[in-house]
């Protein structure tokens, strides 16, 4: 019978110990009276979905959102980003709002590269580089694997001819 490894408690910020497997362990955040463990998975797409997410952009785009969850002491343990999108796991504390953490990612983001990248203005005109939605959902245990594993194959994503994304892997979904 497998020991089950009981979860670990770390401050706000700190990073999921890792198994002698290489996974990381159920890891939970403590404050004052709680214990706590908020994962959500976020989507954001470049305005009019255009795929600039590559070269250059993308590397600045990956420190801009490791160091805005650094300096916000969330933990990011997911990064994926593709040329039209990208994907997000990132951990932080209940009394922080969704919208304000998805605000915050989006606009320093923004913010930086349109001011380094200039010749995006031809394909983004106005001042906003994201498009204004995003997509969030909270992420239990026992789909946390399941995510993980859909943000790090995006590549491997197979999409249909009406442009629908196909087999996500989680239960009861297409």
């Amino acid at each position: 019978m497998a020991k089950c490894s009981k979860p670990s408690v770390g401050r706000k910020g700190s990073a999921p110990p890792v198994s002698s497997s290489g996974k990381p362990v159920l890891h939970y955040w403590s404050g004052g009276h709680t214990r706590h463990r908020v994962l959500v998975h976020f989507v954001f797409c470049p305005k009019y979905r255009h795929r600039v997410l590559e070269g250059a952009i993308a590397s600045r785009l990956e420190e801009l959102f490791r160091e805005c969850c650094e300096m916000q002491r969330w933990y990011l343990h997911e990064l994926n980003i593709q040329p039209d999108h990208v994907h997000l796991l990132v951990q932080f504390s209940p009394s922080e709002l969704i919208c304000d953490v998805a605000q915050s990612l989006k606009g320093g983001s923004s913010i930086t590269i349109r001011s380094e990248f200039p010749d995006l203005r031809e394909f983004l005109w106005g001042a906003a580089f994201w498009s204004e939605g995003y997509f969030c959902e909270s992420v239990g245990y026992r789909d946390e694997a399941a995510v993980r594993r859909y943000i790090r194959d995006q590549d491997k994503i197979v999409v249909s001819e009406k442009n629908e994304e196909l087999s996500l892997g989680f239960d009861g979904q297409p």
